[in-house]
């Protein structure tokens, strides 16, 4: 079967039977497709009185040849449909070409045989799994965290389907966390004033009458790094010209190396204003040196390949020298 024929063919399964469930079970989309996924892993429909008309659907799921990447394609479409009608502003994808693009730098990292990896604001899942399926060697154990029952359960949906084993935790990521010290924190930063200005407190960067969520959770990232450890973040482009009065860059400049920003297209982003960059620190260790300049470059579009090659070949170079 062909690549887009395959597609088609995921999406048409999972779509057609999150149908039949949502009409049935008067849930909503982005639930039906938890309960879809759940009948697909555990060879089991729930709902009986649907069972002759799924059962044919998840027979034919499953097709010889087909990968992980190529479940996690449907299943981010078949989400993109989902969240189109819950129109929840933290329910949102992270773009495949970024989530590949933080994977290659990931790749490039020297970390140790075996490594931790944690996701602080796992979402639906679709970084975390993009990540470790483009991985050249796998972590040792991933974690992820999320606030929302619904993402959680869609992140839970999304991992099992694509055969990954992935330890995710339904709470706060700024509450304490049941977990040992990690090696590597891969995240897309949910950006926002913190809901809980008391709680905040607790964090050095949180003192303040608006404690923003996204520097609360790079503190919360350096928390839980083990020394010598590395943070790829996508933080808004707006990132330090809200510091204004330094104290995520005396933080950073305590705890952390800044290794690198590195800009992404605009173009990825529907509205420019809410650009990201992918932000690289390590954690501070005896014997760590910065870099003597850090890497600061803005990617051109990825539909423009021969520029993307450009920088990358400049940014291997910086790696091999640097870290």
């Amino acid at each position: 079967m062909e690549q887009s024929q395959l597609l088609n063919h995921l999406f048409e399964c999972l779509d057609q039977t999150t149908l039949l469930i949502e009409q049935h079970e008067e849930v909503s989309y982005l639930e039906a497709l938890c309960l879809t996924a759940d009948n697909i892993t555990e060879s089991m429909i729930k709902q009986e009185n649907l069972k002759s008309q799924l059962k044919p659907f998840y027979d034919d799921f499953f097709v010889e040849g087909m990968t992980a990447e190529d479940i996690r394609k449907a299943f981010q479409l078949v989400l993109l449909k989902g969240m189109k009608q819950s129109a929840q502003p933290q329910h949102q994808i992270t773009p495949d070409g970024m989530a590949i693009f933080m994977s290659y730098l990931l790749n490039k990292l020297p970390l140790p045989k075996n490594y931790r990896l944690l996701d602080l604001a796992v979402g639906s899942g679709n970084l975390i799994t993009t990540v470790l399926n483009h991985l050249d060697s796998k972590p040792e154990q991933t974690l992820g965290v999320e606030i929302d029952d619904l993402l959680i359960n869609t992140a839970h949906a999304n991992v099992t389907l694509q055969q990954h084993e992935v330890e995710l935790y339904h709470q706060d990521a700024l509450r304490p966390l049941l977990i040992q010290s990690v090696d590597a924190v891969v995240t897309d930063l949910p950006v926002g004033v913190y809901y809980n200005q008391e709680y905040a407190k607790s964090f050095a960067l949180g003192k303040t009458e608006q404690p923003y969520s996204h520097y609360l959770l790079i503190e919360q990232a350096l928390n839980y790094l083990q020394p010598s450890g590395y943070f790829l973040g996508l933080v808004p482009n707006t990132l330090f010209e809200w510091d204004k009065d330094r104290q995520l860059h005396q933080l950073i400049q305590n705890q952390a190396v800044i290794l690198g920003l590195i800009g992404l297209p605009e173009s990825l982003f529907k509205d420019s204003r809410h650009a990201k960059s992918i932000l690289l620190l390590q954690k501070k260790f005896e014997g760590i040196q910065p870099p003597e300049q850090a890497l600061f470059v803005n990617m051109p579009s990825f539909k423009n390949h021969r520029a993307v090659a450009n920088i990358i070949e400049k940014i291997n170079q910086w790696l091999e020298l640097n870290v």
